[in-house]
């Protein structure tokens, strides 16, 4: 299934969600009662799609799909997006999220830094006029970005497993996909990563997934493991990591996910899991050679891919304002440039 067959309903989604301020789930400290807290007032440029980093990456949503289908009959109509992009991407409204960002130095710590990078990037690669102009406006962020990882890594002593925002692995990888780190803290990031996982074995994967997971800590690890190994040394890493994928042993990491209550906004976080899921076992198929165990990670992510997609676009806001994000990713992960 292409991306391109959702081009034109993942474009309509992103833009109804970035252009809606409300309902809006600020992560924000009240420190005086008479702060200004009004969500545009306090991020101009990521005020919608219920919170930061959902608003972060609808925008990098909307720019790849202008970048791979814009002027196809899959997105014939882009002026609307490129019109919303302008008036968010300002160098004004960028140069107040850079601020709010040093001023904050924990907030969507490491994962809404990791989008941002990403949009970055994904406007980097669109190129022409229009890229050029965000790129330039979102430099002020990255660069701040670039500095909080720097700082943050080497207090970083253990990483963050579990399945949600804070992940440390899903958001590091997705760092260095983007390209846009200096090269001291692209280092720095693959060195914590090794420091973190190279030594991990047999990773409990029947203990997953949590009841609130959109991402599985085991395979956002593996993910994270496979930008930094060379293809046989990670093929050997994931051997001792995931032993049954080898032995043919049941895994419950290619089972997917059973989600009872749609509706419910944390147990709904499954559905994301499932197109999570789909994107890292993709990925990890394509890292390797030829064999069972990429036939296995492929069939996998074709099923959790079929579960995931039918849940993009429900008519409420609890999933539609991050789920084709990561739907997304399953049909094209970031390797697939």
């Amino acid at each position: 299934m292409p991306l391109s067959t959702y081009a034109t309903d993942f474009a309509r989604i992103a833009l109804t969600n970035i252009t809606r301020e409300y309902p809006n789930f600020p992560a924000h400290l009240i420190t005086s009662s008479d702060e200004p807290l009004g969500p545009s007032t306090l991020h101009p440029a990521f005020y919608g799609a219920y919170d930061w980093h959902s608003s972060v990456h609808m925008h990098w949503l909307l720019v790849r799909l202008l970048r791979h289908h814009e002027g196809t009959p899959a997105l014939p109509d882009t002026g609307p997006a490129v019109d919303v992009l302008d008036r968010h991407l300002t160098p004004g409204n960028l140069a107040a999220e850079a601020a709010y960002l040093r001023e904050h130095p924990s907030f969507e710590r490491p994962y809404g830094w990791a989008w941002l990078l990403a949009l970055a990037a994904e406007c980097r690669a669109y190129g022409g006029a229009a890229g050029a102009r965000w790129t330039e406006a979102l430099a002020p962020a990255v660069a701040v970005v670039d500095r909080l990882l720097a700082d943050w890594l080497p207090k970083a002593t253990y990483p963050v497993r579990h399945g949600n925002h804070p992940n440390s692995a899903f958001a590091l990888g997705l760092a260095l996909d983007s390209g846009e780190l200096s090269p001291a803290t692209d280092r720095a990031v693959r060195e914590r990563l090794l420091a973190w996982f190279a030594d991990d074995h047999d990773a409990p994967a029947h203990w997953e997934p949590s009841g609130q997971d959109f991402l599985s800590p085991a395979l956002s690890e593996a993910d994270a493991m496979r930008r930094v190994l060379p293809g046989e040394e990670f093929a050997s890493w994931l051997d001792r990591f995931l032993p049954a994928l080898r032995s043919g042993a049941p895994c419950p990491l290619l089972d997917v996910p059973l989600v009872s209550d749609h509706a419910d906004p944390q147990i709904g976080h499954l559905l994301g899991l499932a197109l999570s899921r789909a994107a890292a076992l993709r990925s990890l198929a394509d890292a390797l050679p030829e064999g069972a165990v990429r036939s296995r990670l492929g069939a996998a992510a074709e099923a959790h891919l079929s579960a995931g997609l039918p849940a993009v676009e429900r008519g409420d806001f609890t999933t539609d304002h991050w789920l084709a994000t990561f739907a997304a990713l399953a049909l094209a992960p970031l390797g697939c440039r």
